[in-house]
């Protein structure tokens, strides 16, 4: 039962695609140039657009995906030195689409005449004031609460970027936000925080509070992310939920069950062992526990983790005292050796084919570390029986997209007070099953994030039990 990967990576991307508008004398052979000079120096043509003949001219729109800014410029001077040819503008794509921001806030109502603004605003709007000051919770109906989520960051873990800042990390909150409508029809807003310590962070998003029906936290750096969600867990009413330490955890064990279905191994038999215990490292250990997965091991740079290893922050201690029961110490190599599952959430190339090789019959390798996983599938091919990255130039995505846009509907749908363990269980389980057993297989696992019927499997099975822990309002 082993999984073979092709040569799968490619030297272009759409990220770093560009639009050229060009100008062609409309005689033989120069639309044949531009195109061959475009793929001698490496472009791959990905759309020819906007096809319009003007007598003696030809304009078109040529979309070109190139490897990196340098290859943008490259593809650029090679067209503007083609005879015939004119290059009237070109622009790179992706930071067209973010001129001016991503999303925009739109009116659910008419306001055409005198009658309209007397219910929208005043006097009219002082009734519902009036009646949602005697009844808080309606709110909750009254207002955006019922379906807006804040999405909270100070900008300190964005991505594989770092300590970028509030203001850097906006284009990913607002890119949050459009998954958000996209998928699961929520309104979410960017709230980018300038603060100077996890403190602030609560301070300023309990203030913030009554404006939203949930709290999205993402990219502020652990350990201060861990104390964040547990403060405001505890002193807000409303759901929170940290995208980088769940969303990861519930799409990973969705594909696990899958995994494990193909390689038929039990959930309570299989040896866990997951590189870094960061954010997303803890949240994946507490969830596979709650799974019933066997035995799970975390390693850091340093080493195993291991109740009485000194020198560990409060999260993991925790990690330290509820996992590794067999008191395992050493290296990644080193105890990775007989393991069923790896799950990689950690750097690149911390995992050698060594390591695969060592691991027990059948293995399953999550290489989740993003852009560069911890090993690359081509590396073993022929040695695994099922890979995941977080890539989407590979088999088995493990994208959070999955997870958070259901996960916060069916929250709010439930007017839920919380997002509890069970909630995070029945999320990886709609996603899980979402994969039928007619199409899993080595190389699906996992759901397209582009089946939108997903997100409103999990939102149903959130809210479900939602009601069964009794987290919701009346």
């Amino acid at each position: 039962m082993w999984l073979a990967f092709g040569a799968m990576s490619q030297t272009t991307s759409t990220q770093y695609s560009i639009s050229l508008q060009v100008s062609l004398k409309n005689v033989p052979g120069v639309l044949g140039r531009l195109t061959t000079t475009i793929g001698e120096h490496g472009g791959n043509i990905f759309a020819i657009d906007g096809f319009v003949a003007k007598g003696p001219i030809l304009e078109r729109e040529i979309v070109v995906n190139c490897r990196d800014v340098d290859h943008q410029q490259e593809i650029v001077d090679a067209v503007v030195d083609l005879p015939d040819v004119d290059v009237i503008d070109w622009w790179d794509r992706t930071f067209r689409m973010h001129e001016g921001g991503k999303i925009e806030t739109l009116p659910l109502c008419p306001v055409g005449d005198r009658d309209d603004l007397s219910m929208a605003y005043t006097p009219g709007v002082a009734r519902v004031c009036t009646a949602i000051a005697n009844s808080p919770n309606r709110a909750d109906e009254l207002t955006i609460r019922k379906n807006t989520v804040a999405i909270v960051s100070d900008g300190t873990a964005v991505l594989g970027l770092g300590d970028i800042g509030p203001r850097a990390a906006m284009p990913v909150m607002e890119g949050k936000a459009l998954l958000f409508k996209e998928f699961a029809e929520v309104d979410a807003f960017p709230i980018c925080l300038d603060v100077a310590s996890p403190e602030e962070i609560v301070e300023t998003v309990v203030r913030l509070a009554p404006t939203f029906g949930g709290v999205n936290l993402e990219d502020i750096a652990a350990p201060g992310a861990f104390w964040v969600e547990e403060e405001l867990k505890r002193r807000l009413d409303i759901p929170v939920f940290h995208d980088d330490q769940h969303g990861t955890a519930v799409v990973t064990l969705a594909g696990l069950r899958n995994a494990l279905l193909i390689v038929g191994k039990e959930m309570a038999d299989v040896s866990v062992v997951i590189s870094g215990v960061g954010a997303a490292g803890v949240a994946i250990g507490k969830i596979l526990l709650g799974a019933g997965v066997g035995h799970v091991v975390g390693v850091d740079r340093t080493g195993a983790i291991y109740d009485g290893r000194a020198n560990l922050n409060d999260a993991k201690q925790w990690f330290a005292e509820n996992t590794n029961q067999r008191g395992l110490q050493g290296t990644l190599s080193e105890v990775i050796i007989g393991s069923d599952v790896f799950l990689g959430v950690s750097a690149p190339g911390v995992l050698s084919v060594g390591d695969v090789e060592s691991m027990a019959t059948d293995p399953i390798v999550f290489a989740m570390a993003n852009p560069d996983p911890e090993i690359l599938p081509e590396a073993v091919e022929g040695k695994v029986a099922v890979m995941a990255t977080g890539r989407s130039d590979y088999p088995n995505q493990i994208n959070n997209v999955l997870a958070f846009p259901g996960i916060f509907r069916g929250a709010l749908d439930a007017r839920a007070t919380d997002i509890t363990e069970n909630m995070k269980l029945a999320a990886a389980e709609a996603i899980a099953a979402a994969v039928s057993d007619e199409e899993r297989s080595a190389t699906h696992i996992i759901p397209s994030v582009f089946e939108r019927e997903v997100q409103f499997a999990v939102a149903d099975a959130v809210a479900a039990a939602a009601r069964l822990d009794g987290v919701v309002r009346g």
